[in-house]
């Protein structure tokens, strides 16, 4: 961990200066810094958690020890935050209509987070080039794009039925929030969002009444609150998380457990976090102005083994997150002191029962209005991949093997090996797009004109960070 030396006096920046991820600035300054931080994720660190049918109080306590850990890893030099990733959204969306339990989905993720921390490892000794010439941009961009809008049912047969009126009016507060807002607003939009929803929700079940709609609880349409806090009610100020029981619906700490059938879910999120991950560091690179590459594996290691240990209690993965890159931007101070700071604070408020069960009971048609501009920002982030990467689609090498496998992720296609083993939707699609266009790439007539017609996209490493930092990167724009 660095030693961080005082800044000038600690108190102000003069223009052209920034403070640098080896100082710091006064520690009451610091840690205003870092509360800035904890509010800059903390709308996607939650609301991700509730998606994956995970705690978000967990989740948002982890976040933080994640974060003090991914700074010990990297040895302060990466200004970072770790918080809920999106990436492996759609594997447990599928695991849990296989009837899969929570320990089983943190099982798997668990077992993702350990790949992801191998190939971190590897790449420290062996360098990132080997990562992108296995995974080029068009094959990135596919798996991406495949994750995010493998999840379109997902929004149409669980949140949007809740309450379709909220989710529409909260799909376009999102929308219009996210553009017309500027600086620190622009981007917690989406906390913004769910605020507004919440909070309409709450008047629809004043003025109306209860509604009578699709409740994801009882698993049919019931006629219910919106709002339901009677969680809330019993839940104390000051405490540990749950603990998992669900014969009564509790998701909270628990034990994973492994089923090979959901680890293959789950895997292709791990070629998303590659992807953010090295975005990420670019990305830090550059508005540092220092030479991160050779701690591009330890970055990796580190979100792998958090990925690993968040889940090892039934916590949710964790990624980089693109949101805190715009705050450091914007204060002009790229201080890890600042993280470990945020992620002191996080770890304070997973202590907090009743602060986890508000989280909770955010409605249905809320998270349906937010789900579905996530959702579809995590499949056109892949598009983004390919189109600052130059990616040829003229070229069949690139068009012939992405446009199997996004077919068959999205239309959840599967293949059935035994009754008991067989791969589908996400998992499949990758497979589909990674061994065809390694296969055809080798076969290709070599006429000099490069595997992407001429772009040289495949000896290219990505410029982008994808998952849920696809969506939280959109939310910054207005910034």
């Amino acid at each position: 961990m660095a030693i961080w030396t005082l800044h000038g006096d600690g108190k102000t920046i003069e223009p052209g200066e920034v403070v640098a991820p080896n100082e710091r600035l006064t520690w009451g300054r610091t840690i205003g810094l870092g509360g800035q931080h904890v509010v800059s994720m903390f709308g996607a660190t939650f609301v991700f958690p509730i998606i994956m049918g995970l705690n978000p109080q967990l989740a948002v306590m982890l976040s933080g020890f994640c974060t003090l850990f991914f700074l010990l890893v990297v040895k302060g030099r990466i200004p970072s935050y770790l918080g809920t990733s999106a990436a492996f959204v759609g594997g447990i969306a599928a695991i849990h209509a296989q009837g899969g339990t929570s320990a089983e989905v943190t099982g798997a993720i668990m077992v993702s987070g350990l790949v992801l921390a191998a190939i971190g490892v590897a790449i420290h000794f062996l360098g990132g080039s080997v990562v992108f010439k296995v995974l080029p941009p068009v094959v990135t961009g596919a798996v991406v794009m495949l994750i995010g809008f493998n999840l379109a049912p997902v929004v149409a047969g669980t949140y949007w039925p809740q309450d379709q009126w909220v989710a529409l009016i909260v799909m376009v507060v999102l929308v219009v929030s996210s553009v017309v807002l500027r600086g620190f607003l622009g981007r917690v939009a989406i906390f913004l969002s769910l605020l507004f929803g919440y909070a309409l929700s709450w008047v629809l079940d004043l003025v109306t009444g209860p509604i009578t709609s699709y409740d994801a609880t009882a698993g049919a349409v019931t006629e219910h609150f919106r709002v339901n806090w009677d969680g809330v009610a019993s839940a104390s100020w000051v405490g540990l998380p749950p603990f998992t029981d669900e014969a009564n619906g509790i998701v909270g700490i628990h034990a994973p457990s492994f089923s090979l059938t959901f680890i293959v879910l789950v895997l292709p999120g791990v070629i998303a976090l590659i992807a953010e991950n090295a975005g990420h560091v670019k990305a830090v690179a550059e508005i540092t102005k220092t030479d991160l590459d050779p701690m591009m594996g330890r970055a990796l290691a580190a979100d792998g083994f958090a990925t690993a240990m968040a889940t090892g209690v039934g916590g949710s993965p964790t990624t980089t997150y693109a949101e805190n890159i715009g705050v450091m931007a914007a204060t002009k101070v790229y201080s890890t002191a600042a993280y470990a700071a945020a992620g002191v604070i996080a770890m304070l408020l997973g202590f907090s029962p009743k602060f986890g069960a508000v989280i909770s009971a955010t409605p249905g048609g809320v998270l349906g209005g937010i789900t579905v501009v996530l959702y579809g920002i995590i499949g056109l982030l892949g598009a983004k991949i390919w189109k600052e990467n130059g990616v040829d689609f003229g070229n069949p090498l690139n068009l012939m093997p992405v446009a199997a496998g996004l077919i068959i992720a999205i239309g959840d296609t599967s293949l059935r090996f035994t009754d008991t083993f067989s791969l589908s939707g996400i998992a499949l699609g990758t497979i589909v797009v990674i061994v065809l266009y390694h296969v055809c790439r080798v076969i290709a007539p070599k006429d000099g004109a490069g595997p992407a017609g001429g772009s040289g996209e495949a000896d290219r490493e990505p410029d982008t960070d994808p998952d849920g930092g696809t969506t939280r990167e959109r939310v910054e724009q207005p910034a």
